[in-house]
C-alpha cells in the first residue's frame, strides 16, 4: 500500500478531521429525506409474499387458483417459476428463492403475489392454500450436533454444522492457581433498523431489470439476483436506495429477487415493502449463543490459560456464520494476553430463524462471556476487576491466540485507566425525582430499594474481512470544471447506511485534490464493487479506494501542469485548474485492497486472519432497584481508539450508536423464540432503548494513528457495541451480587431464588 508523497492541498474547509455538516442531514431530520419505502413509478404494481407458519414441513401441494381469481392480480409465482436457480446464499448458496418441497423457518417465503393494490397483493398471498406436514423442528442448537438428530441439510458435507473452529495455542494441558468456569447464555437480537425492506424492480427493454433497493452491498445482491433470474449480471442492475439502518440486516437478500421475478413477470414495475412484522421474519438476527468458559491464572493474577467451547445458533440456512464462528473464536479470549488457549466454536443448523451479520459479528458474543470471566476471576482473587484487566491487557506487539502480532497501536490499558479516573455521577437524590428512578415515572420506587453498581467493559474487533477474503473497493474521481468551477465528482458502489460514509468521501476528496466542491454520485453497480458497509471497514476500504483515486488524478493534473510549466509542479495550490483543464477532465478508476489476510490453519486456528484490530471500553453506572428488578443506567462512559478522527461528530455518533444497541442487548431486547416461533414480532414486544433509556454519555476519543491503513484510521462502529454490553451487565451484578449469566438481564434474574 503506497502513500501519497505529493503534498496535500489541506486549507479547503470541509476535508480529513473535520466535521462538515452531512448532505442528507437535514432532509433527514425534518423527514423529507426518500427512503426506499417511498419509491414510486407509474402503473406500479404491489408485491406481496406467502410464509410458512411452520418451522419445519414438508410441503405437500399448492393451490394458487383462488389468489388468481382475485380481481387486481397480476401474477401469483411458485418455485417452479424462478427463471434461473432456485438458490442463493452470501457465503454458502443453501437458500431457495421461494421454497419447493420442504421449509425450514416460520416465515420462510414460498409464494409470491403482484397485484395493483398493495391490500390486494396481501389478500391474494393469504388465498393461496398450500398443504403442509408438519415436522419436529431441531431448535436446540447443542442438540443438533448431536449425530442421532435430525439433519437438516441432507447434501451437506458436515451435516448440522455450519463450521466448527478450532484455536490451539501453547501447552495442551496447562495449570493455574486459580481456576473459574462459567456458562452463559446470549439470547437472539434484532437489528432493529427503522426503515423496512423494500424495494422497486423495473423491468427494461433489453429483457433486464433496474432493482431499487436498500442494501449493504450491491455487487452480492446482484450476483445472486441475476443468478435466480438465469441472467447475465450486465442485466441485472442495482441502484441504491434511500436505506433506513442496516447494521448487518441488508447483507443478506430479503424480497431483491421477488421483485424482480414479479416485475419481469407481469412487464411492470413492482414494489415490495414489508410490515414491521413481516420484518422480523424477513432477515437474519445476531445469533444466539451457548459459550463455556475456564479460565486459569496465577496467585499474582497473571492468565494462564483459557478454555472455551461456543455453540452458535444459525437458525435454518448458513448466512454468514462460517465468519461469525471465525470471529468468535479467533476473538473469544479479549483483548489479553494468553499464553495457553484452547478454543472450540460450533455454528450449527436449525429451525431458528436463520441468523447472520449484527453489529459485531461474534465478536459481542464471547465478549459478554470472557468479560464475565474476568469479573468472576478478580473475585477469586480478590483483585480490583480493572486492575486484572490492566495487568492482562495485549498491547502493540502482543500475540493474540491464532499467533498474528499486533503490529499496530492496542492501547487497552490505557482506555480502563481513563475510564477508571473519571468521576462517578453523583448519587441519586432523596426525595427522588421519579425520572431518575428504575421505572421512571411509573411511580415503583422513591429510592427504597434501589442499589448503585459499577462495572466495566473491555472488547476487541477485527476491521474488514478476514481469513484471506478478496477485500477490496472501487472508487472513480474525476476532476473536471463546469460553469467556470473545477468540480470532482466521486462515485463508488459503497452502501451509505446512515454511518456518513457520503460525507467522508468528499472530505477525502476535498483533502486530497484541494477542490471545496465534491459532488457523490448515487451508488449503483455501474462502477465496480466497493464490498459491504459491514465489518467496519468502508472508511477504511472504500475511503482507501477514493484516496487512491484522487491521488491518480492529482498526479495527473501535476504532470500536465509541469509540462505546461516547463517545470516540476509539486503542489495543486500553484495550479490554475479552470486554465489548465478547460473542457477537458482527468479520471481514474482504481480497485483499492488493503493488505491481505490469511485462512486459519483448520488444526490448530493459527494464521494472520485479521488485517485490523480495534479497542474500545467502558464504564457504566446503574441503579437498580433489588426488590423489583427494575435497572437504570445512569452514566455510561466510553473510551475508544480510533487511529484518526476523519470526521470527529461522525465518530462521536456511530460510538454513541454502538452503545446503545450494546445496551439494549444487555437490559431488554431480544427475540422470543419458542419451539422454533418468534413471539414478540413488533417492536410492542421487542423492546429497544429509547431516548428515556439511554443515560448521558461520555467519549474521550483516542488517536494512535495504524501505520497500515489510510490516514492511520480504524474502524469505529462496532466496538463500542461490544465492550458496552458487558460493562452494564458488571455494574448490575455489582448491585445486586447476582452471577447473571445470560443476557439480556430480566427483571426475575435480579430478584429470583
Amino acid at each position: 500500500m503506497t502513500q501519497a508523497t505529493t503534498p496535500l492541498r489541506t486549507e479547503v474547509a470541509g476535508g480529513v478531521g473535520e466535521s462538515p455538516t452531512r448532505p442528507d442531514g437535514a432532509l433527514k431530520v425534518r423527514g423529507e429525506f426518500a427512503y426506499s419505502s417511498d419509491m414510486w413509478a407509474d402503473d406500479m404494481l404491489w408485491g406481496a409474499t406467502l410464509r410458512s407458519p411452520h418451522p419445519y414441513a414438508t410441503i405437500r401441494s399448492v393451490d394458487v387458483s383462488a389468489a388468481l381469481a382475485l380481481p387486481g392480480v397480476y401474477a401469483v409465482l411458485t418455485h417452479e417459476d424462478v427463471p434461473g436457480h432456485n438458490i442463493y446464499g452470501l457465503e454458502h448458496p443453501d437458500q431457495p428463492v421461494l421454497a419447493e418441497t420442504v421449509v425450514r423457518y416460520q416465515g420462510e417465503p414460498v409464494a409470491i403475489v403482484a397485484a395493483e393494490h398493495p391490500e390486494t397483493a396481501r389478500r391474494a398471498a393469504d388465498a393461496i392454500v398450500v398443504d403442509y406436514e408438519v415436522r419436529e423442528p431441531v431448535t436446540d442448537a447443542e442438540a443438533a450436533l448431536d449425530p442421532a438428530a435430525p439433519v437438516l441439510h441432507p447434501h451437506h458435507p458436515t451435516g448440522n454444522v455450519v463450521r466448527h473452529v478450532v484455536i490451539r495455542r501453547g501447552a495442551p494441558d496447562p495449570v493455574a492457581d486459580v481456576v473459574v468456569t462459567g456458562e452463559y447464555t446470549v439470547g437472539m437480537q434484532d437489528q432493529a433498523f427503522l426503515g423496512p425492506e423494500s424495494g422497486l424492480a423495473v423491468p427494461a427493454e433489453d429483457g433486464g431489470v433496474d432493482l431499487y433497493i436498500a442494501t449493504q452491498w450491491l455487487h452480492v445482491d446482484q450476483t445472486q439476483v441475476a443468478h435466480a433470474l438465469g441472467l447475465p449480471v450486465s442485466k441485472v442492475r442495482l441502484h441504491l436506495a434511500g436505506v433506513g439502518g442496516a447494521f448487518g440486516a441488508r447483507e443478506d437478500l430479503s424480497m431483491q429477487v421477488h421483485a424482480c421475478m414479479l416485475a419481469l413477470h407481469t412487464g411492470k414495475p413492482v414494489k415490495i415493502v414489508y410490515g414491521r412484522e413481516e420484518s422480523f421474519f424477513g432477515h437474519v438476527h445476531r445469533h444466539p449463543a451457548v459459550l463455556r468458559y475456564e479460565h486459569g491464572a496465577t496467585k499474582s493474577g497473571e492468565l494462564v490459560y483459557v478454555k472455551a467451547r461456543m455453540i452458535l445458533d444459525g437458525g435454518a440456512y448458513a448466512s454468514t456464520t462460517a465468519a461469525v464462528a471465525g470471529n468468535a473464536a479467533t476473538l473469544g479470549v479479549g483483548p489479553y494476553q494468553v499464553p495457553n488457549v484452547a478454543v472450540d466454536c460450533w455454528g450449527m443448523y436449525t429451525n431458528n430463524p436463520p441468523c447472520g451479520a449484527m453489529r459485531g459479528f461474534g465478536a459481542v458474543q464471547a465478549a459478554f462471556a470472557y468479560e464475565s470471566q474476568m469479573d468472576r476471576l478478580a473475585a477469586a482473587l480478590e483483585l480490583d476487576p480493572v486492575e486484572l484487566r490492566m495487568r492482562n491487557a495485549v498491547a502493540e506487539g502482543s500475540v493474540m491466540p491464532t499467533g498474528q502480532v499486533i503490529d499496530s497501536p492496542a492501547p487497552v490499558a490505557e482506555l480502563l485507566r481513563r475510564l477508571r479516573e473519571r468521576p462517578l455521577p453523583p448519587p441519586a437524590a432523596i426525595p427522588a425525582d421519579l425520572r431518575e428512578m428504575p421505572g421512571g415515572v411509573s411511580n415503583t420506587t422513591h429510592g427504597e430499594g434501589v442499589v448503585r453498581g459499577v462495572g466495566f467493559g473491555v472488547g476487541i474487533k477485527n476491521v474488514g474481512f478476514s481469513e484471506g477474503f478478496d477485500d477490496y473497493s472501487t472508487a472513480r474521481v474525476r476532476l473536471e470544471v463546469i460553469a467556470g468551477e473545477p468540480v470532482v465528482s466521486v462515485h463508488t458502489a459503497a452502501a451509505e447506511v446512515g454511518q456518513g460514509l457520503v460525507t467522508l468521501q468528499a472530505q477525502i476528496a476535498r483533502t486530497e485534490l484541494g477542490v471545496p466542491r465534491v459532488t457523490i454520485l448515487p451508488a449503483n453497480t455501474a462502477v465496480g464493487s466497493a464490498g459491504s458497509s459491514s465489518a467496519s471497514r468502508q472508511s477504511y476500504v472504500t475511503g482507501g479506494a477514493v484516496r487512491a483515486a484522487c491521488v491518480a488524478v492529482r498526479t495527473e493534473v501535476l504532470e500536465r501542469a509541469s509540462d505546461r510549466a516547463g517545470r516540476a509542479v509539486t503542489d495543486l495550490a500553484e495550479v490554475d485548474l479552470v486554465g489548465l483543464l478547460g473542457s477537458a477532465a482527468v479520471e481514474h478508476t482504481v480497485e483499492w485492497r488493503h493488505r491481505p489476510t490469511f485462512p486459519l490453519d483448520p488444526t490448530t486456528g493459527q494464521g494472520n486472519a485479521h488485517v485490523q484490530y480495534a479497542f474500545a471500553a467502558h464504564r457504566a453506572v446503574v441503579d437498580v432497584d433489588v426488590e423489583l428488578g427494575l435497572v437504570r443506567v445512569v452514566e455510561l462512559a466510553c473510551a475508544q481508539d480510533v487511529g484518526r478522527a476523519m470526521n470527529p461528530d461522525a465518530v462521536v455518533g456511530q460510538i454513541h450508536g454502538g452503545t446503545a444497541q450494546g445496551l439494549g442487548l444487555a437490559v431488554m431486547e431480544e427475540i422470543q423464540v419458542v419451539d422454533g416461533r418468534i413471539r414478540n414480532p413488533s417492536f410492542t414486544d421487542y423492546l429497544i432503548p429509547t431516548v428515556l433509556d439511554m443515560p448521558p454519555m461520555s467519549v474521550d476519543v483516542l488517536e494512535l494513528a495504524d501505520p497500515h491503513a489510510p490516514y492511520g484510521l480504524r474502524g469505529v462502529g462496532e466496538p463500542p457495541t461490544i465492550s458496552s454490553t458487558p460493562a452494564v451487565v458488571a455494574a448490575i451484578r455489582a448491585a445486586t451480587g447476582r452471577a447473571l449469566t445470560r443476557i439480556p438481564v430480566r427483571p426475575e434474574h435480579v430478584v429470583g431464588d
